[in-house]
């Protein structure tokens, strides 16, 4: 436990904070795929991160107290005490092996350092007249890093360059040594809240979108850790200096911490409940006695900065390699580092150092497969271990009737799966050649009767899936986004889009149809002339691929639809326009397909090539065909619908699929008009339930380290099929340590979803 509360100590007359230009604000990351609209952002589906309340204000100024500033400290003044020394372990600063003293210089720095030392002394005897008086405890003082040791460079400014490195020194290593020197010589509790001084949070509020800049823009991602965070008034903490031994859990409960300052006390464990604290971008852990850093430190994937200076550090994890964002690690002072990783450091930098420990971190190449993983005491050897495979539950064991099982899954288009989107995976996972092995065992593992792809480019199609299915009994069927029609060949191939795969010794495929929405909006009657039409619907090129199967055997038969609707957050209405329309296609054509005539010759169908496959023989005898089944209406005929739909529980895209109906005046349309969809609201004619509800909903369909909630789903008609069976979540502890997919395991940021349906026992048949 702390040996003190932990919060903040804020002067009587108002709120205190960092500086401005220093504070950080959370806001709407924006996330951008290749050839969708760009300058926009894709908004979070899970709750916002809570922020607790403000923090009391001070009833006195102590320096014992763990407050970020204290009312009787003047800014400007920082205190350098003198006497103290850090005891357990001696300084190895890997800074030494490229300094070039000579015994002149050697002495004259002693020479000044004996100055200095002796104006330190002058200053401190006579703080009492400046009132700006320190109070320490025993501990703290004796506990102080030594300010000048012969290897150390000394020098008071910010930007100073060290005297006498030799050639091929990286400048991240100059601002190290800067760091280190500086940090060294300042030991004094609160350190950091004192250099940085007092300001009002005035001005400060959280950015609006119209103001970020090109940094704050990435793409393909969606907000920052589930959403926006309300407005937060202190977001950094000091415990420096204060003794602490073991931090209290309730530390790791501030969510919304951006800098974290553990430095100069006596920490020799640090709790792997770190990771949660995944705002963070600074994080100084210097001057401690930490022997080891728990894989969780790879979790804070915001970092810029983490400082590790002068601990007992060994070993560096790799897990650090995770965090792509990483500006500064600062590794001086640790006897007995690694060589290569100093090396790396002085000479190329952290972001070389980064990548290093990036690059090797290893995986297993299959995630379903058993193997046992000795435990040891070296953190590096936790790096890729694979998770527990995601268990099958089964709802209902008792069910014997006819069965169908489904799989949806965005595998990830390779033209999407870039280096600078995906920093925190290794390059070797985020190959295509890697990755789509990955998901071709996946796909065959599940064995489903019917898969449905998103982000299927067409040259993976033709080249890949659709060629390696066809040994495990698959036909499939693709449309590429409408973007690819205004495309010569050699670009539309690399155009991505939905498809849809069935086990076609089993099933014979009676209709298609594909779903352009943009171009049937712009062609509604109701919706010419309409601006939010043209400015909003038009440029987003999403589809979707209608299929109409029937069993050979049973005669059943099954509407499945596949989709994939607009990303953005700032796009909600688009997305309840697209699945509106989508909806109003699937009632029509069921009702169209409620009337198709039966299959009279189903062994034509065995092996008819519907988009050009070639013939594949069949592995045993099938059974022999029974007649088709009649439905009156196109509600009698069962309805699977999958898909990525970017939205979650509570958006109007949820309301539509579920309720049956959604209000024109929906807070997503925000007074844009829609023709028919604004004026008299939207509505479909089936009973559709998510198959994962309830107790079985997965934690997440979409895992980033900026954003994890569930956006993919299988619905189904309720009243005609029933749940038997479905792919359970990712092992808990495994995600402890992994802040986003994809990795070696997960070869995509998306979750593969599989559910099995029992066929509700009909009398009617032809």
């Amino acid at each position: 436990m702390a040996e003190a509360p932990f919060r903040y100590q804020q002067p009587r007359a108002g709120p205190q904070y960092f500086p401005q230009q220093n504070q950080q604000t959370f806001h709407h990351r924006q996330y951008v795929r290749n050839g969708s609209p760009v300058n926009s952002g894709r908004g979070g589906y899970t709750n916002d991160t809570p922020s607790p309340s403000r923090s009391p204000v001070s009833q006195a100024s102590n320096h014992n107290s763990y407050g970020l500033y204290n009312q009787g400290h003047q800014q400007g003044q920082h205190m350098m005490m003198n006497g103290g020394g850090q005891q357990g372990y001696m300084h190895m600063n890997i800074g030494q092996k490229y300094q070039n003293h000579n015994h002149q210089q050697h002495h004259g720095q002693h020479g000044q350092q004996q100055s200095h030392h002796h104006q330190q002394n002058h200053i401190a005897n006579h703080s009492g007249q400046m009132g700006h008086q320190h109070s320490f405890s025993s501990g703290t003082l004796s506990h102080s890093t030594p300010h000048f040791t012969p290897s150390t460079i000394h020098n008071g400014t910010a930007n100073h360059n060290p005297q006498g490195l030799g050639e091929g020194v990286h400048e991240d290593f100059v601002r190290q040594m800067t760091m280190v020197s500086e940090a060294r010589q300042n030991v004094v509790p609160h350190r950091h809240a004192k250099k940085e001084g007092v300001v009002s949070l005035k001005g400060s509020q959280q950015r609006s979108t119209e103001e970020l800049s090109s940094e704050d823009i990435d793409e393909r991602n969606r907000s920052l850790l589930n959403g926006s965070a309300s407005r937060q008034d202190w977001n950094a903490m000091d415990l420096s200096g204060q003794g602490l031994r073991a931090l209290s859990n309730p530390l790791f409960d501030f969510s919304f911490l951006t800098r974290l300052y553990l430095d100069n006390n006596y920490l020799a464990y640090l709790n792997p409940a770190i990771g949660t604290l995944r705002h963070l971008t600074h994080l100084d852990l210097s001057h401690n006695g930490l022997l080891l850093l728990p894989p969780e430190i790879g979790m804070l994937v915001n970092l810029k900065e983490l400082c590790v200076f002068d601990n007992k550090l060994r070993k560096i994890p790799l897990e650090i390699g995770y965090l792509c964002k990483l500006e500064l690690l600062g590794i001086d002072g640790n006897q007995g580092l690694d060589e290569q990783l100093k090396d790396i450091m002085v000479q190329q930098g952290t972001k070389s150092l980064v990548e290093h420990l990036r690059e090797n971190i290893e995986g297993t190449s299959h995630h379903y497969r058993h193997e046992t993983h000795i435990c040891v005491m070296t953190l590096t050897l936790t790096a890729g271990s694979p998770p527990n495979p995601r268990e099958w539950h089964v709802l209902d064991s008792s069910l014997n009737g006819e069965t169908l099982s489904v799989v949806s899954y965005n595998i990830l288009c390779d033209k999407y799966a870039t280096s600078a989107q995906y920093g925190y995976t290794p390059s070797r996972a985020l190959a295509w050649e890697y990755r789509s092995n990955l998901i071709l065992r996946e796909i065959q593992d599940h064995d489903a009767d019917f898969v449905c792809l998103q982000e299927v480019d067409m040259e993976s199609y033709n080249e890949l899936f659709r060629k390696q299915l066809v040994h495990n009994d698959y036909q499939g069927v693709f449309w590429p986004k409408s973007r690819a029609k205004t495309m010569a060949e050699k670009e539309a191939r690399l155009v991505d889009g939905c498809a849809t795969f069935y086990k076609k010794s089993k099933y014979i495929l009676l209709q298609k149809e594909f779903i352009d929405f943009a171009h049937l909006a712009i062609n509604r009657p109701d919706m010419k002339g309409e601006h939010d039409v043209f400015n909003r619907v038009m440029p987003k090129d999403n589809i979707a691929v209608l299929t109409f199967f029937e069993n050979r055997f049973t005669g059943s038969r099954f509407i499945v639809v596949n989709a994939h609707i607009h990303w953005d957050p700032y796009f909600e209405d688009v997305k309840l326009v697209q699945v509106a329309i989508l909806m109003e296609q699937v009632d029509k054509f069921a009702e169209k397909w409620s009337r198709h005539p039966p299959c009279t010759d189903k062994a034509a169908f065995r092996h008819s090539e519907v988009d050009g496959d070639l013939k594949a023989p069949t592995p045993e005898p099938l059974p022999t065909p029974g007649p088709s089944l009649e439905y009156a209406s196109g509600t009698q005929i069962p309805l699977i619908i999958c898909g990525d739909f970017n939205a979650g529980t509570g958006s109007g895209v949820h309301d539509l699929i579920t309720q049956g109906s959604v209000a024109p005046d929906h807070l997503d349309f925000k007074n844009r008009k829609y023709g028919n969809f604004t004026r008299d609201g939207m509505a479909h004619s089936f009973t559709i339930e998510s198959a994962y509800i309830g107790t079985q909903e997965l934690a997440f369909t979409n895992y980033t380290p900026n954003f994890h909630g569930v956006i993919d789903y299988i619905w189904y008609s309720k009243n005609l099929l029933q749940v038997r069976g479905l792919l359970g979540d990712v092992d808990l502890e495994y995600l402890r340590k992994v802040p986003g997919f994809p990795n070696w395991h997960f070869a995509s940021d998306h979750l593969a979803l599989k559910a099995e349906f029992e066929v509700t026992a009909r009398k009617e048949r032809k």
